[in-house]
């Protein structure tokens, strides 16, 4: 099936919650009562509510012992990578960021050595103060029976519940991260689009494990013949950008095989032009997109490595920032939050239209990014390249400082 086919599939089965439409209704099925094993009654109703993205909400009721349940499951897609948000909490300000929790997330705080495992809490929609709240009382639930049955683990796990506690008052900074899989958690950048300091988004490729974990099978044949897949491509139908005619597109995946470079590469472009949106672009894993005039910065691993136009690039930073950011919709999203994002998606249309003066730097520590010169052999007046040593921070983003190159094979005593 087709991605557009999928989302006219998922469209028809989810839809938003609307009092006056007549087809959001609950699905009615008959069930057996876990209780009485008598048969209840299910009610289904499959929505959208912002932040779950789709979601599945259930009630049970039995009419012969009176048992009900209420369950609420994400059945929003799996996304291609996890995510880890690393949040250093520095104030109380830091308390009200908004949170989307899902039951596969992994919450933890290291200063305290503690950490509530994936696949015990249901997703949730909370503050940091909230989640804070929500493990205190998970923690206390309990404390009646252990004090009768184990007083010194009751008294060890109330001096833990005063550390959980105190961590609200914030007297002293610590960190929350937030590790998920199935890459549909967030935290809340209350400074978007600007970039926050104090959070870490750091994409990355589950395990076979954490694949097993979420229910996504292996392949049951996976490809053998090495030389078979390197030379495999893909081939779908699209449009001529030229005359809109119908033609076909090949496609392979290129990832970056060359070694880290002695330098980092810091690239610099005045637009002068709305041509300049044709330039072509590549852009490693590692790079850093900025654009001074508009105090933003795209931190490396954000958009991933790829090869594209200026035009293209500013069109995903635009979909990332104002489009795929759940915190501008709902209830609960602010008026200054979503005022100043669109006006930074209002720039970034600007910018691609040739009506603002802005530079576009591509800072990348590997040195493995690139932007075409349309002078070239001539250097382009208004394109500067720079050659700069890393400091020791980017050589340990990139895994160099406990690289050794020099006599690797000879054995430490």
């Amino acid at each position: 099936m087709s991605v557009i086919d999928e989302e006219r599939v998922r469209g028809g089965l989810f839809k938003d919650i609307d009092a006056e439409d007549e087809d959001a209704q609950p699905t009615e099925v008959e069930s057996l009562c876990m209780n009485c094993y008598e048969n209840g009654k299910t009610r289904l109703l499959l929505t959208r509510i912002p932040f779950f993205r789709e979601i599945i909400i259930s009630s049970f009721t039995c009419h012969h012992c009176h048992w009900t349940n209420t369950e609420i499951q994400s059945a929003g897609r799996i996304q291609e990578q996890g995510v880890s948000y690393t949040l250093r909490i520095k104030s109380k300000q830091d308390m009200n960021r908004e949170v989307v929790k899902t039951d596969s997330a992994t919450t933890r705080i290291p200063e305290l050595d503690f950490e509530i495992p994936a696949f015990t809490q249901k997703g949730s929609l909370s503050t940091i103060e909230g989640l804070l709240d929500r493990a205190v009382a998970g923690l206390e639930q309990d404390q009646p029976i252990r004090r009768a049955t184990d007083p010194d683990v009751a008294d060890k796990i109330d001096q833990f519940i005063q550390r959980l506690k105190k961590l609200k008052d914030v007297e002293e900074e610590f960190t929350l991260i937030i590790d998920d899989p199935s890459g549909n958690s967030f935290v809340e950048n209350p400074f978007a689009p600007q970039k926050d300091q104090s959070l870490s988004v750091t994409p990355y490729k589950r395990t076979k494990e954490q694949n097993a974990a979420l229910g996504i099978q292996p392949d049951e044949k996976p490809g053998s013949d090495l030389e078979t897949m390197r030379n495999e491509v893909l081939v779908f139908n699209t449009n001529c950008p030229e005359c809109n005619a119908p033609a076909s597109t090949n496609m392979k995946l290129v990832k970056s095989g060359g070694a880290t470079e002695e330098m980092g590469t810091r690239i610099t472009l005045h637009l002068t032009d709305v041509s300049d949106m044709s330039r072509d672009l590549l852009k490693s894993e590692t790079c850093s997109v900025l654009i001074p005039e508009l105090e933003f910065e795209l931190g490396m691993a954000a958009l991933g490595g790829k090869f594209t136009t200026l035009e293209g690039l500013l069109k995903d930073i635009k979909e990332l920032v104002v489009m795929k950011n759940p915190f501008i919709c709902g209830d609960s999203s602010t008026t200054d939050t979503s005022e100043k994002l669109e006006l930074f998606g209002k720039k970034i249309d600007k910018i691609m239209a040739g009506e603002m003066d802005v530079h576009i730097v591509l800072d990348d520590p590997a040195g493995n990014s690139y932007l075409q010169n349309v002078y070239a052999p001539d250097p382009d007046p208004e394109m500067k390249i720079e050659q700069y040593t890393r400091t020791f921070e980017q050589n340990e983003d990139l895994g160099l400082n406990d690289m050794k190159t020099d006599g690797y094979g000879e054995v430490q005593n």
